[in-house]
């Protein structure tokens, strides 16, 4: 091999490292960069007030991305959930009359019903997932304002407001529910046969049927997942606002969770799925939009800077696999 072929040798080995690096560790660089950032430059961020917010507003997004890394782990993509929060939210403020344990109970297998819909249409129909959510994030976030009569609902309940601002050892409720959801979704993909289906549907569906995969079994269960999950969100937005206004909640909360999964190294192409990146994804989300609020910019550069952040993760990610 000449001097020039090593070099040029050379030079892909080097490229091919610092993008595994990026895709690998880049979300927690970048989260890390930023905090240090508002240590020095935002006053109180450092504050436990300021610190204790900033884990309670991203939960939403912590849990919705978390179902979300487990339907992009299949090649799929969930357009719905946000409507999903909105369908959670109505059904909640409806029912409860009935009680906080039906009504959450009612709200939960509401939105879980939307993910049955989605599911059935992709693992059955074969519909393409981008096709079929978006068809339910539209007509979802309607059924919503049908269900709450097109206005906003307050919502005065003792368990509610616990759930929604209650603490236990200074930590709260909300975030310690986040935290148990990233648990069982951990524990789901990494130690479960559903797990290991997950992945493998990812890296290639026809040849996981081939070899015996429940394919639309599988997809079915990741889809209501899905849904479950941002109708739990939805809740906890509901029990945090003390009102279920579903013309609001969950509004274009998906680009935040696909961001915060692709940015966590979860790539779009499937085959992996990845908690903790998925976790320091929605924070670094968080923590951008605080930031920019905080420097008086407005929410629609949270939004571009967003939508830059995928990009890049997105050309990161076809760069290693062109390789």
């Amino acid at each position: 091999m000449s001097s020039a072929e090593l070099a040029s040798a050379g030079r892909t080995v080097g490229r091919d490292e610092i993008l595994d690096w990026i895709a690998e560790r880049g979300v927690y660089a970048a989260l890390a960069l930023l905090i240090v950032f508002n240590l020095v430059f935002t006053p109180r961020f450092a504050e436990i007030d300021n610190i204790r917010l900033q884990f309670v507003q991203v939960v939403p997004v912590a849990i919705i991305a978390l179902g979300m890394a487990l339907v992009i782990g299949t090649r799929g993509i969930d357009l719905s959930v946000g409507s999903v929060m909105a369908i959670s939210s109505a059904l909640l403020a409806l029912y409860l009359g009935l009680g906080p344990a039906i009504a959450i109970a009612i709200a939960l297998i509401g939105g879980a019903s939307v993910g049955v819909v989605n599911g059935v249409l992709i693992s059955r129909f074969g519909i393409q997932p981008i096709v079929a959510t978006l068809a339910l994030l539209v007509g979802g976030r309607g059924l919503a304002l049908v269900i709450a009569q097109g206005r906003l609902t307050e919502v005065f309940d003792p368990v509610l407001s616990s759930i929604g601002s209650g603490r236990l050892f200074g930590v709260p409720y909300v975030v310690l529910i986040a935290l148990g959801v990233a648990v069982v979704v951990g524990v789901l993909v990494g130690r479960t046969t559903f797990g290991r289906y997950v992945v493998a549907i990812g890296g290639n569906p026809d040849a996981s049927g081939l070899a015996g995969v429940p394919v639309r079994r599988t997809l079915l269960a990741v889809y209501i997942l899905s849904a479950a999950l941002a109708a739990l969100a939805g809740i906890i937005q509901t029990a945090r606002l003390s009102a279920a206004d579903p013309s609001f909640v969950g509004n274009l909360i998906e680009l935040s969770a696909i961001t915060a999964v692709v940015v966590g190294g979860t790539p779009l192409t499937g085959g992996r799925v990845r908690i903790l990146g998925t976790l320091a994804g929605a924070m670094l989300m968080q923590l951008i939009s605080a930031t920019l609020i905080t420097h008086n910019l407005p929410d629609s550069a949270t939004r571009m800077v967003q939508a830059a952040i995928i990009l890049a993760a997105v050309f990161i990610q076809r760069q290693r696999s062109g390789s």
